[in-house]
């Protein structure tokens, strides 16, 4: 009986070209291999690698970076606020961070031990890459230290989830490379910085400029027929040159640095080229896969200004890869749950939205006619009141309403608008009046919001009463002239606290 085998992808043989005639990666196992010539490097599909301990030490917790965290702290899993390991080994699968590309996860074990010990994150110390290792609970710290003595074989590999995280990282730095290579020869729009973001969100480069959406549609469709074509990417390595290092990152016309040159601490190691077949070339450290054959690249058809200073530039997020994949299923799912609301199918979800927002619309107008009718007819009730008092008193009352509004204080608004209407039309501008106004939502908490209004003939009036509910209830609150407002927090009881507004009134 015939079986079928799912082969992982490997990459090709002539993937890694050492160019340099004099440089090979190195077979001393007692010596790191340099960054540029790591294994995650060479292969970056491998997940797994036997070689040996080179250094270990220990490292105490560091004080916390005081400020803004930037871009890559996103990404870098934290680091525990306890001893840790530092490793060099010989060689590694697990990729430190470069190139924009953030730090590789993984895992190392000791041969013929089963414990699993943890690699937090790899970092490059020069031209070294330097593996920071979680200490198991229970474990010493010597005894830490000596199960990594130098020399001793271990096993370096990626599990399934490590993997994945390389591989959305590949698969993002691979399309940038795409990308940005484009968007410099088509429109002449070079790329000034990029991010690698947390997945799942979009990553984005930063350009001098706004895109047309005609333009990020074109360029999307020429990325994906070249994706189609299923270019070749390998990658080219030679001995790196003082001058390398002492090069000067180009600049726009505004002064702007295109990109970043190679970091001032890259010592010992290597030039290393991306080329993307008939595509680009360009000098980056990070892992890329071997062939652009599956990263569909989706753009968003929008660009987000930025201003910095004098300068003006703009960010296009894209998505490829995983990232792609997670987007489509979301957006599908928010697709269908949003028309299984409305009890529609999904391509008749934007008219019915459009029905629904049109239906509120004339919803919101026929309330706030209704509210402007009731608060003509609430104010028509108070001045019919203060004709009935006595001249020579000050006429008070308070109106305590329980509504789930969403507007309280446009409503109270207007029902003050309405009593002073209705006073002037009854005649009654002589008389003194104060008036007290609140409307507590139906159902409260703590965080729950009263919203209370004073109206009346005398500023003074006004002021004094504002002042003594500020003191009495809390309410944070204030006014100018005849009108005062303010908001309680909390649950507003409307026997004992309604008494304490109508005492505040007739002092």
């Amino acid at each position: 009986m015939a079986t079928a085998m799912l082969l992982r992808p490997t990459v090709p043989i002539d993937y890694h070209r050492i160019v340099s005639q004099t440089l090979k990666v190195p077979s001393d196992t007692s010596t790191s291999v340099p960054v540029g010539l790591l294994a995650c490097q060479r292969d970056p599909l491998k997940r797994s690698l036997e070689t040996v301990v080179v250094t270990s030490e220990l490292l105490l917790p560091q004080p916390k970076a005081k400020g803004k965290s930037g871009k890559k702290a996103v990404l870098a899993p934290t680091l525990p606020e306890l001893p840790i390991l530092q490793i060099v080994l010989n060689d590694t699968v697990i990729f430190p961070e470069g190139g924009g590309q953030p730090t590789d996860t993984g895992k190392l074990a000791l041969k013929g031990a089963d414990k699993i010990w943890n690699v937090i994150q790899a970092k490059r110390h020069g031209g070294i890459a330097v593996h920071y290792v979680e200490i198991p609970v229970g474990e010493s710290e010597l005894a830490a230290l000596e199960a990594f003595t130098p020399g001793i074989q271990v096993t370096v590999y990626l599990d399934e989830e490590d993997y994945k995280r390389r591989y959305d990282h590949m698969s993002m730095h691979t399309s940038q490379h795409l990308l940005s290579a484009l968007l410099e020869t088509r429109l002449n729009l070079p790329t000034l910085s990029w991010s690698l973001t947390s997945y799942p969100s979009p990553c984005y480069i930063e350009i001098p400029r706004g895109m047309k959406v005609e333009e990020i549609t074109s360029i999307q469709n020429e990325a994906n027929q070249l994706v189609f074509e299923g270019r070749r990417v390998y990658i080219e390595v030679d001995d790196l040159d003082n001058r390398d290092l002492s090069q000067k990152v180009p600049e726009t016309e505004a002064g702007r640095a295109i990109g970043k040159g190679l970091p001032t601490d890259y010592t010992g190691g290597v030039k290393r080229v991306v080329i993307i077949d008939g595509v680009d070339r360009n000098p980056c450290c990070g892992t890329h896969l071997p062939s652009i054959h599956n990263l569909q690249l989706f753009l968003l058809p929008h660009t987000e200004a930025l201003s910095r200073g004098p300068t003006t530039s703009a960010r296009l997020y894209f998505l490829s890869g995983l990232r792609l994949i997670a987007h489509l299923t979301k957006s599908h799912t928010l697709v269908t749950q949003s028309a299984a609301l409305l009890s529609c199918g999904a391509p008749l979800l934007p008219d019915r939205l459009s029905q629904v927002i049109d239906d509120r619309k004339k919803a919101e107008k026929r309330l706030g006619d209704l509210e402007i009718e009731l608060a003509e007819r609430i104010g028509q009730d108070i001045a019919q009141e203060l004709a009935k008092s006595e001249e020579q008193q000050l006429f008070t009352d308070y109106l305590q309403r329980v509504e789930d509004s969403t507007n309280a204080l446009g409503f109270l608004s207007a029902i003050a608008t309405a009593v002073c209407t209705a006073v002037a039309a009854n005649k009654l501008e002589s008389r003194r009046f104060l008036v007290a106004l609140s409307s507590t939502p139906s159902s409260q908490t703590v965080t729950s919001l009263t919203t209370v209004m004073l109206v009346g003939s005398e500023n003074e009036d006004v002021k004094k009463a504002g002042d003594a509910l500020k003191a009495k209830l809390g309410i944070k609150g204030g006014g100018k002239g005849s009108r005062w407002s303010g908001k309680y927090t909390g649950v507003w009881n409307r026997g004992k606290d309604g008494e304490i507004v109508e005492e505040v009134l007739r002092q």
